[in-house]
C-alpha cells in the first residue's frame, strides 16, 4: 500500500510490516494542534489493531520533529476545558499502544514535540536534533508527561534544569542523559530509524510485546515486584508457538519463521 496523504499527516503503509509516519505542518514547525494530534492518534489505534503491523516510525521529516504544542490553539482555553481537553486521552492512548514505538528526531523536539519523544519507545536523533521544555518562557507546564517522563528518562537534575530554565539540550547531550537511544547524522535519521523498524518486524510477536509491557512495568514497581513481573511474562513467552519456532531455528542454524502464535 503507497503513503497516504492527509492534511498534516503522511501515512507510509509499503513497508506492511512497520508503517512510517510524517507530521506534516511544515509552515508551523509541525506543532501538534489537536486535529493532528487526533490523526495521529487513530492510526496509532489502526496500527495497533492490524496483526502484519509490528512497529511505527514516527517522524517529523528532515528538518524539524515537533516544536511544540499550537499556542494559538491553547491561548483561549479556560481552566475547566483544560481539565477536560480531549487531548489527555489522546496522550494515554499514545502511551497504551502495545507495539514498539520508533521516534527519528531531526531538528526541534520542543514541549509536546519532546513528550511525543517521551512517549516513544526507541528514539534515532540525528546530529541537528534540539530537545527541550519551553513552557515556563509562556508562564506554563509541561502538561503531557514532560516533567513526569522527562524525569524518569533523564533524573531529576537534568529534568530540572530543562524544565525550569527552559532550555534546549542537543542530541548528544540527549543520549548522555539517555533521553535518545542513538546519535547519526542528521540525513540518516529516518534510513536508521525506518532499518530498526525492518529489524523489529522480523522478531516474534508476542515477545515483541511482552518486552515492552515488561520495561514499562519496571518503572512503577520495585526491584522485586520487578523482577517477579519478569520472570512471569519470561515464562508466558513459552507457551506460544513463536518460542518453539525460534529455539529450533537456533539448533538448525536457520532463520526462524515467526507466525504471531
Amino acid at each position: 500500500m503507497a503513503t497516504v496523504n492527509h492534511d498534516e499527516l503522511l501515512i507510509d503503509k509499503s513497508a506492511q510490516s512497520y508503517w512510517v509516519l510524517t507530521l506534516n505542518r511544515p509552515d508551523e514547525l509541525n506543532a501538534l494542534r489537536t486535529s493532528l494530534l487526533r490523526k495521529l492518534t487513530d492510526t496509532l489505534v489502526e496500527a495497533q489493531a492490524d496483526d502484519s503491523v509490528l512497529a511505527v516510525v514516527v517522524t517529523g521529516g528532515h528538518k524539524v520533529f515537533a516544536a511544540g504544542a499550537d499556542i494559538k490553539e491553547l491561548a483561549s482555553k479556560s481552566t475547566v476545558e483544560v481539565l477536560q481537553d480531549v487531548r489527555a486521552q489522546m496522550w494515554r492512548t499514545i502511551s497504551e499502544l502495545r507495539k514498539p514505538l520508533i521516534a527519528a528526531v531531526n531538528g526541534y523536539a520542543l514541549g509536546a514535540g519532546n513528550e511525543l519523544v517521551l512517549h516513544c519507545d526507541i528514539v534515532v536523533a540525528g546530529e541537528d536534533a534540539r530537545f527541550g521544555q519551553p513552557e515556563v518562557n509562556l508562564g506554563l507546564m509541561p502538561g503531557a508527561g514532560g516533567s513526569v517522563l522527562l524525569s524518569r528518562a533523564v533524573g531529576r537534575a537534568m529534568a530540572m534544569k530543562m524544565a525550569l530554565a527552559g532550555e534546549q539540550i542537543t542530541a548528544r547531550e540527549a543520549l548522555q542523559a539517555g533521553l535518545v537511544s542513538e546519535v547519526v547524522a542528521a540525513e540518516e535519521t529516518i534510513a536508521r530509524a525506518t532499518d530498526l523498524a525492518r529489524k523489529i518486524a522480523r522478531k516474534a510477536p508476542v515477545a515483541l510485546q511482552l518486552i515492552k509491557e515488561t520495561i514499562l512495568a519496571a518503572g512503577d514497581l520495585s526491584l522485586r515486584d520487578a523482577k517477579a513481573y519478569e520472570r512471569k511474562t519470561f515464562a508466558l513467552t513459552f507457551a506460544t508457538e513463536d518460542c518453539r519456532e525460534g529455539m529450533n531455528a537456533f539448533i538448525e542454524k536457520r532463520r526462524p519463521s515467526f507466525k504471531g502464535r
